[in-house]
Order: C-alpha cells, then sequence, then structure tokens
C-alpha cells in the first residue's frame, strides 16, 4: 500500500506543498515559536480532513505520512503519528458545524478559519500544543473548551494547572453564585462581579479533622494562602484576616478581607461551616458598609460581600438576598478529605518518638 500511495500525483502534490510550508514555518518559529507551530499542525489537521485522506489513501496513511515527513525533517520532532492524529482531531473538534459563540477577544474574522477559531485567533494559537491536547482529551464542548483556552492565557496556567481547573469542573462553577450584583451594581462592574464568584469552592487542598470549627478553616485557609489565591481566581489580593474594624467605639472583626485588582473594591468574605442562615446576610451587610465608610478610597468601587458556607437552600438565600441593598453573593465550598475528629490524639507526640528511637 505505501508505494502505491508514493506514486499518486495528488499524494505527492499534497507532500511537495507540504515540505514548503513546513520549512517556511520553521523559518517564522525562530521568532513565534508557538504559534506558528500550532498554526502549521491546524493546517497540517486541516489537510487530512479536507483530503478525507484515509478514505483516499487508506487506513496507513497517517503512518505513511509520519515516515515521510520525519524523514524529510530528521531534526524537527512532532511528527509522530500519534501527533498527526491529534492534529486531526485538535481540526475537526472546533470545526463542527453549528457552533456560536460570543465575540470574546476577537482578533479577526478570517474566512479560512472556523468561526469558534476566528473570533479568538490570536488567544486559540496562543495556548501551547500540550494544553491544547489536554483540553479536546478531557473536553466535549466547544464553548467549555474555548473557556479554557481563554482562562489559560488569563492566568498562564501550566499545563497541571489547566488539568487540575478541568477535574474541579471550574467551567461550570465560575459565576454561580446566588448573588444581588445585577441590582446592587453599576452593569459595567456586575458582570465582572459575577464571573470572580465561583459555587461551590474547591478546598481540596485542605485537610481538616471531622467536626472542624470556623476558625479552623479561616487557619487552613489562611496556611494555604497561595492555593486559596488560586482558588478564588485571578485579581484577588490578600488583605488579611480577622480584620479589626471599629465603628462607633465597639470592636468588629472581619474573617478574610482581599482586594480585587480588576474590579478595583474590596471583597469581605465570611466563612460558615454549617448550613446558609438567614441572619447571616444581615451580618455581612454590615461589614460591607463598614468597610465602605472606613476603608474605602474615592477611587475604589462599592465592596463586595461573599458569604462562603457548608451548604445552602437556594431558595433561602435568593430570598434573603431581595431584602438586600448591598453586592452579596452566596456560595458553598467542598471537601473532599477529612479526619477522623480523634485523629491528633492518636499521633505519638515528639518525645514519644524521641523515646522509641533511644530504645
Amino acid at each position: 500500500m505505501s508505494k502505491l500511495i508514493k506514486t499518486d500525483n495528488e499524494y505527492k502534490e499534497w507532500i511537495g506543498e507540504l515540505k514548503q510550508r513546513i520549512r517556511q514555518s520553521q523559518i517564522k518559529a525562530a521568532v513565534k515559536v508557538n504559534t506558528e507551530l500550532l498554526k502549521l499542525y491546524w493546517s497540517i489537521g486541516g489537510d487530512i480532513v479536507r483530503l478525507k485522506a484515509e478514505a483516499k489513501w487508506g487506513d496507513g496513511i497517517i503512518e505513511q505520512l509520519s515516515q515521510d515527513l520525519k524523514t524529510n525533517f530528521p531534526d524537527m520532532s512532532g511528527f509522530s503519528s500519534r501527533n498527526l492524529w491529534y492534529m486531526k482531531k485538535w481540526y475537526s473538534f472546533y470545526s463542527q458545524p453549528d457552533t456560536k459563540l460570543p465575540q470574546v477577544g476577537a482578533e479577526s474574522k478570517s474566512e479560512k478559519l472556523p468561526q469558534v477559531v476566528a473570533e479568538i485567533e490570536k488567544l486559540f494559537f496562543a495556548v501551547p500544543w500540550g494544553h491544547q491536547r489536554c483540553i479536546i482529551d478531557k473536553i466535549k464542548n466547544i464553548k467549555e473548551a474555548v473557556f479554557y483556552i481563554n482562562k489559560t492565557v488569563e492566568n498562564g496556567w501550566s499545563r497541571n494547572m489547566l488539568l487540575n481547573m478541568i477535574e474541579s469542573s471550574l467551567y461550570y462553577r465560575e459565576g454561580a453564585s446566588i448573588n444581588n450584583f445585577s441590582s446592587c451594581l453599576p452593569a459595567s462592574q456586575s458582570s465582572l462581579a459575577q464571573e470572580l464568584t465561583k459555587d461551590p469552592y474547591n478546598f481540596d487542598f485542605l485537610t481538616l479533622r471531622d467536626g472542624y470549627l470556623e476558625r479552623e478553616l479561616e487557619d487552613a485557609l489562611t496556611d494555604n494562602i497561595t492555593k486559596f489565591l488560586i482558588e478564588l481566581g485571578n485579581g484577588f489580593a490578600y488583605v488579611g484576616r480577622q480584620v479589626r474594624l471599629e465603628v462607633g467605639g465597639d470592636e468588629f472583626f472581619i474573617d478574610l478581607l482581599f482586594y480585587h485588582l480588576k474590579l478595583r473594591s474590596y471583597v469581605v468574605i465570611e466563612l460558615k461551616t454549617g448550613d446558609f442562615q438567614p441572619e447571616y446576610i444581615g451580618k455581612l451587610g454590615f461589614y460591607v458598609s463598614a468597610i465602605n465608610h472606613e476603608m474605602k478610597l474615592p477611587q475604589d468601587n462599592p465592596t463586595i460581600g461573599l458569604l462562603i458556607c457548608k451548604s445552602k437552600n437556594n431558595i433561602v438565600a435568593r430570598y434573603t438576598l431581595d431584602t438586600a441593598n448591598l453586592p452579596i453573593g452566596i456560595s458553598e465550598y467542598e471537601l473532599s478529605q477529612l479526619y477522623p475528629k480523634d485523629f491528633k490524639s492518636t499521633l505519638p507526640s515528639i518525645e514519644e518518638i524521641e523515646n522509641e528511637l533511644k530504645d
């Protein structure tokens, strides 16, 4: 079959064109390595699909193409048959018909590219190939895939971080909190405020004992502040915990206080280890108001409150927010692992370990 393929005029013409395209790509890659490489992979994947290569030259065409390209470009990696299959899969995935997306970060309207790619062309070809393969391996929905492409570029995620975010279902959690932002904030702020929330928050990076207290949860989050900031999302800056406020001569302490750089506003976070209760919103609203009066500068936007609780009744939460006139969101959090209550007491002390070693 290989000899017949090699003598086919259309195949030889295609190989000749590919050689020229690859050489041109090698020159450009010195300046824009990732972008040009991805555009080359996209074009090869497109060729395989449009030429209906397998139907035309048989199932062995991908392996034959791999051999020919590696022979002609021995110093260039990426032409394994597995990688060529991924190029085909990648092109086919984003070329699905009837896919309409909002124009997010639109840079071009190239007629040669599928609509979904043309609208985010600059971002699309900025995401490394390993990330691209990870996305099409894990995601079936194009809108979800484009979401992770945007987030990867925005946050500079490594491949492992991208994989973690996909496995934690970030696409479905982001912007999912119950809130009153649209009625309490200007339109320009409410959409961004909505995006900065999640529901539920994933606290799987914490290890707590069964029956933990709110202070223990707060301790664990601040001890893991870097991971907590990653989970909160891009733009959050940590201000402090148990932030003291003096109002009318009385002292009050906020669980956690952040400042959001894009929103240009303070974000008050209150933690609750049990079910949502309507009275929590009154206390959080007071803290939001106090920050507006005591810490907010004229150039800052209105402070936002975020209540994160173990669980909530969504109907009760919505009804409660109907009574609030300050921007507040309500979300849940999830933990994957809890130690038994008496776990710490069963561990040997330092003295016991030292005595064992002496014996």
